[in-house]
């Protein structure tokens, strides 16, 4: 287990720092609002694995714990969708939901880094921040944020790539953007899955659930932006 709690998240870590990276150097050579967002949110995924990392190897600790609730539990998604919306959406639409979640966010900051925390439960025997942030926080009303964000992002990141791969093949051409479309989202959805999983007590479920999910929403991306040679491009 402690293989699990330390390896894997630091690895999902990582890669997504990588991805990040070479996200935010695209966006810096092509400029495009929707890279910059999406940069932005696998800092966020980043730093969640960091911190189920650091638990790993160190334990729980108040810092760690409200990084990690702010990135890995709120942010990650809303940002990563919001740069989905960016893409396909009409820029006025987007302007205004970026307004609104800007706004949204740093009352989550606030919320998360001034609210009052169970010391007891930063303890060893909890295995997941999944399965701590149901009861760590004490202050009313910070944890309803978290599915208000999720489920913004989860819709536009994963609708925004199923709906992006379908119009690929349906028109038979862009092929490998189909593929990448189709990796992004199941990559998304992974996540989630892995929380899931953690809450109905199985070991590691949320940390693999991250680890493939950085390793798919990365093989996407390259897929998405890499033309086949079959493709004649």
């Amino acid at each position: 287990m402690s293989v699990i709690n330390t390896l894997l998240p630091f690895t999902s870590s990582v890669i997504s720092f990588v991805f990040a990276g070479l996200v935010l150097r695209r966006y810096a050579a092509r400029r495009g609002l929707h890279l910059l967002l999406w940069g932005i949110g696998l800092v966020f995924y980043a730093i969640g694995g960091f911190c189920e990392a650091y638990y790993g190897a160190f334990g729980w600790n108040p810092l760690i714990f409200r990084l990690w609730y702010l990135c890995g539990a709120i942010l990650v998604a809303a940002w990563l969708g919001q740069g989905t919306v960016y893409l396909l959406a009409n820029r006025r639409l987007a302007h205004g939901l970026m307004v609104l979640l800007g706004l949204a966010s740093a009352y989550a900051a606030v919320r998360v880094f001034t609210a009052q925390l169970d010391p007891s439960l930063m303890t060893t025997s909890v295995h997941t921040g999944s399965e701590l942030s149901g009861h760590a926080i004490v202050t009313p009303g910070v944890r309803v944020l978290t599915p208000f964000f999720n489920l913004y992002g989860t819709v536009a990141l994963v609708g925004g790539a199923a709906w992006s791969a379908w119009i690929f093949w349906r028109k038979r051409i862009l092929l490998h953007r189909t593929i990448g479309n189709v990796l992004i989202a199941v990559g998304a959805m992974l996540p989630a899955f892995g929380g899931t999983f953690s809450r109905f007590g199985v070991p590691g479920a949320l940390y693999i659930g991250e680890f493939l999910g950085a390793v798919l929403l990365f093989a996407g991306f390259i897929r998405a932006t890499t033309p086949m040679r079959t493709e004649g491009e």
